[in-house]
């Protein structure tokens, strides 16, 4: 196989640029149109690629070698940024207030343009099909999940997915990669509790019956979800992170409302929280004299790395950066990825990209105003991608 080191080190001035053009102008769900102006213009300079745009809204299906009869592989990159008022300081920082690329999309958008560049080089070397997904909205939305009801696992139909994301914590070093073995992030729930109880003056209380009240013991009690109905050895989470109610410190008012979020990494312990979170709020409430009305939406699904894939990407990455750098059976996390709705589908594996330098103990985790994505792991994501993909057909089949 032709080395490709020579190939990547040619096209990494430019996707830096690319990358800090992208954080510039961040762009929220479904919006990210210049985004993907940007990526259409990098692929157009690529000969024998399909290009499909306009998915999902903004979305981009690229294929290449899309005749060959080989197994397809895909590898996936989101675009959308976070509602979040950035505050690095860079010269590239956000020019758009209120909106910044903290979670390091801008990072995957350009490793992803990369790959596309690097294997566009060496189509020969390629047995299958390579498709590039470069998809809306993770962060809200569920764009992975429009993206495959738009088809963009079919003609050709792929047989396993990868994608990355960059990770500068958990133990994870600038040059280190890491797969989860299994559940590798958890399934989500939302929940909206409305307490209806009965206001009035605030030093009359024995009149009233006081939703700010029973909603404390409301959130209260949804605490024994986790500590006395759950296996302690299970990872479930259930957090009350909004609780709304009153106009006034001499009034009591009629209603109170909680809102938040139940997450595990058992699609079991998700379905069986969802029904213990309704039940306890409104036997609490009705214990009270009140009246709980809750509202449950279902989250992203728990994401479950394939095991096949995932021994493949391991494999591939010990032999592309040494035993040391990956990180095998890495313990999974309890933030939600929409990567899930793809590996329901098919053979699937979500791997981490470190970016803390090394020597350095804390550095701006993701969704932190602080956080930017380290310009120095580009290559190592690059690389990985090209690498994944170039001998995705020999390895998959054996």
């Amino acid at each position: 196989m032709k080395n490709i080191k020579p190939l990547i080190a040619q096209i990494l001035p430019s996707m830096i640029e690319l990358r800090r053009d992208i954080h510039a102008y961040p762009e929220p769900g479904f919006q990210e149109f210049e985004t993907s102006q940007k990526v259409l213009n990098q692929l157009r300079n690529i000969s024998d690629i399909q290009i499909r745009k306009g998915i999902a809204g903004s979305g981009i299906v690229a294929t290449i070698g899309g005749n060959k009869i080989g197994p397809c592989i895909a590898l996936r990159g989101d675009m959308d940024c976070l509602p979040i008022q950035e505050k690095t300081n860079k010269p590239y920082a956000s020019k758009r207030p209120g909106y910044m690329h903290a979670c390091g999309h801008d990072g995957h958008t350009a490793c992803l343009v990369g790959a596309a560049l690097v294997l566009s080089k060496i189509q020969d070397e390629l047995k299958g099909p390579v498709k590039f997904i470069f998809q809306p909205s993770e962060e809200f939305d569920g764009g992975a999940q429009r993206m495959y009801d738009a088809g963009a696992l079919e003609n050709p139909k792929v047989d396993a997915i990868f994608g990355l994301h960059c990770y500068p914590g958990h133990g994870l070093e600038l040059g280190e990669v890491a797969a989860c073995r299994g559940s590798a992030m958890a399934g989500s729930g939302n929940f909206k509790i409305i307490i209806q109880g009965k206001g009035g003056h605030a030093a009359y209380p024995h009149n009233c019956i006081d939703p700010i009240y029973i909603g404390m013991q409301v959130g209260n009690v949804l605490q024994s979800i986790v500590s006395r109905s759950t296996n302690p050895i299970a990872s479930l989470v259930v957090t009350v992170s909004k609780f709304h109610a009153g106009t006034a410190t001499n009034i009591i008012p009629d209603t109170a409302i909680l809102e938040g979020t139940f997450r595990s990494l058992k699609p079991k312990l998700l379905k069986q929280a969802a029904r213990q979170i309704e039940l306890l709020a409104k036997q609490t409430a009705k214990a009270f004299g009140a009246v709980a009305h809750v509202e449950i939406q279902e989250g992203y699904p728990v994401l479950i790395n394939d095991g096949k894939s995932t021994l493949l990407f391991e494999r591939i990455a010990r032999r592309v950066l040494g035993e040391e750098a990956v990180k095998e059976n890495y313990a999974p996390l309890m933030g939600c990825e929409d990567f899930a709705y793809y590996a329901e589908q098919i053979p699937g594996t979500f791997w981490f990209l470190g970016i803390r330098p090394k020597g350095m103990t804390v550095y701006p985790h993701c969704h932190h105003p602080s956080f930017d994505f380290n310009d120095d792991a580009l290559e190592i994501g690059i690389t990985m991608h090209c690498e994944i993909a170039r001998n995705f057909a020999a390895l998959w089949n054996n």
